[in-house]
């Protein structure tokens, strides 16, 4: 390698290291970084990938699942997921998050034993490879805990090296009152160790200890489980909770200034690989702090667009897209090399945190109150100095929209496949959950069988049982999937669906969400609306300033759109009209 390149990663590690570390030797630290990541026999990249909008296409879709949300009794649940995925999103999605597929205790796979085996229950790596080589794979980096009951936790327990100093411990005496919570469970957990009782911070629950970055041989163990995952095949690196991996007494232990630094630390790691590594950070607070976690383009390469999902609710329930517009139009571009990862359900609840500040709390009450009439449950956070607030509205995305705030009509599916569309439409990756794309129910079975609120939206599905709801027409799962992989596969077409392709948001009726996207030629425009109403609405195309000597036409129903006419949209239909077949 060229001297000057080293010295860029060296330097660019050192300066971190030392931010993070100031208490270590920086230099020894930078070595072991290098050593972990790039072990004998890896080779890396002479510079660093530059920020670019050549990472990911307007062919970009990814699917999120569990790996064992189909199974049959007989098959590995991992080659049953690769048969669906085969059989039924071929050419409309390319991407997979397989969520943690690990060996664990609680929260379905969320209280790691092991980072460096498969769930056996599941399947084995060369079942993970087989879906890598089919699908652009993403997989979790669950980097803030682990399981109380894994080897790492026991060895901490009886006192051995390294493990000893693994863990994040506090006093009860300590002040803790301002840390942010997601949950409501006590923070801190007392166990007996080899010397003595202490107490350890668990942010999520008390299966799930937190470990402590302050000791960089944590840092070294999660580089190298994240040189193992890519090496086999793992393309996207989700940091699961990364937003509390750093705290200290006294604070909100949340976006702390340590955190961002390893975050950059790792966005170095990626552009020096040679493989082509993008980092998600998953971070559900409001929009200015989740923002932060792009930096200045030397963090994340995408984030969650977290208010997506609860504004998108609200406009479908509500029939109108004030703040949900009002919401877009704030939003700045991506950072050049950046994304947003546009989605509105996966396998937590609707979360609420983000929409503080951009829904009345009126609205939210709302929400609430019409998504418990169709069965839907809330869950609570503990505050700072004591009392609860709303954190998630746990309900599938789908029967969320059985009704809206005005009662029940016969519209259910042509409601949710707005709400999806939408998620197509906007600048950014669009992601879609499994159950989303095949309009699974709330699972109310699973939530008094498992005690959790949130299995109302992980149910499994037996899969013949499933194939013979997709060989039905008639049937909710065979509609909702027909149609989403059809608008997908069109979608994967167009230019100007570029995750970065120039987006702006339209000032029409409230009924009608319009966004106008451009590809990065300039070459293609999609004017792409949407009717979030159960009302037929008529748009002027005088509003949109059609040019006249281009032919427009609807891609979704094949529809010429007359530049000097009217435009009807039926109750919640999506039309979008473009001058380029791309």
């Amino acid at each position: 390698m060229p001297k000057a390149a080293a010295t860029s990663l060296r330097t660019r590690l050192y300066t971190l290291l030392a931010q993070i570390y100031p208490d270590h030797d920086a230099g020894a630290l930078t070595r072991e970084v290098i050593a972990a990541f790039w072990p004998e026999g890896h080779p890396r990249r002479q510079r660093p990938r530059r920020p670019s909008n050549n990472l990911w296409s307007e062919a970009d879709a990814m699917v999120i699942t569990y790996g064992n949300t189909i199974s049959d009794g007989s098959h590995k649940p991992l080659d049953l997921l690769h048969d669906f995925l085969e059989r039924n999103l071929k050419g409309a999605v390319n991407g997979v998050h397989i969520l943690p597929f690990f060996p664990y205790t609680s929260d379905d796979g969320f209280a790691v034993t092991d980072y460096y085996k498969v769930d056996a229950s599941l399947g084995d790596w060369p079942d993970i490879r087989r879906i890598g080589k089919d699908f652009h794979l993403m997989s979790d980096m669950v980097l803030n805990h682990v399981s109380s009951q894994g080897a790492w936790f026991n060895d901490y327990l009886q006192g051995k090296a390294p493990y000893d100093r693994f863990f994040k411990e506090a006093s009860p005496e300590d002040d803790l009152s301002d840390v942010v919570r997601p949950r409501t469970t006590p923070l801190l957990r007392e166990v007996d160790t080899a010397t003595g009782p202490r107490h350890v911070w668990c942010t999520f629950s008390h299966d799930q200890v937190d470990l402590d970055f302050h000791n960089p041989e944590v840092l070294l163990e999660i580089i190298r489980i994240l040189r193992f995952h890519i090496d086999q095949g793992v393309r996207t690196i989700r940091l699961d909770a990364v937003a509390f991996v750093w705290k200290e007494i006294g604070s909100p232990s949340i976006h702390l200034p340590q955190t961002h630094a390893i975050v950059k630390l790792m966005r170095v790691l990626a552009d020096f690989a040679q493989e082509k590594v993008i980092l998600l950070t998953e971070t559900n607070v409001p929009k200015t702090e989740n923002l932060s976690y792009f930096g200045r383009r030397d963090e994340a390469h995408m984030v969650y667009n977290f208010p997506l999902p609860p504004l998108v609710l609200h406009a479908l329930l509500s029939g109108n897209v004030r703040y949900l517009r009002r919401w877009l139009r704030a939003m700045p571009p991506a950072p050049l090399g950046c994304a947003y990862f546009n989605f509105t359900a996966s396998h937590d609840g609707i979360g609420m945190r983000p929409v503080e500040g951009i829904l009345p709390t009126e609205e939210i009450a709302q929400i609430i109150d019409t998504v418990e009439e169709v069965g839907g449950l809330v869950s609570m956070r503990a505050l700072a100095g004591g009392g609860q607030s709303v954190y998630e509205i746990n309900c599938a995305y789908f029967d969320a929209m059985t009704k809206t705030f005005d009662g029940e009509d016969t519209l259910k599916i042509e409601r949710f496949l707005c709400s999806q569309s939408i998620v197509m439409s906007l600048e950014g990756m669009p992601a879609f959950y499994l159950h989303s794309m095949i309009g699974t129910p709330n699972d109310h079975e699973a939530v008094t069988r498992r005690g959790m609120n949130r299995a109302i939206n992980r149910h499994r599905w037996h899969y013949p049982a499933l194939q013979d709801r997709l060989a039905d027409p008639e049937s909710d799962q065979a509609r909702v999937l027909g149609e989403l992989t059809r608008r997908l596969k069109i979608r994967a077409r167009q230019a100007a669906f570029h995750p970065n392709a120039t987006q702006l948001t339209l000032q029409l009726d409230e009924q009608l969400l319009g966004v106008w996207r451009q590809s990065l030629d300039r070459r293609q425009s999609i004017f792409a609306l949407h009717n979030v109403s159960a009302a037929a609405v008529d748009l002027d195309a005088y509003a949109l300033n059609l040019i006249e000597d281009e032919e427009w036409y609807d891609l979704l129903s094949g529809e010429p759109i007359d530049a000097d006419g009217m435009i009807p949209m039926a109750p919640y239909q999506v039309r979008w009209i473009t001058n380029d077949a791309g």
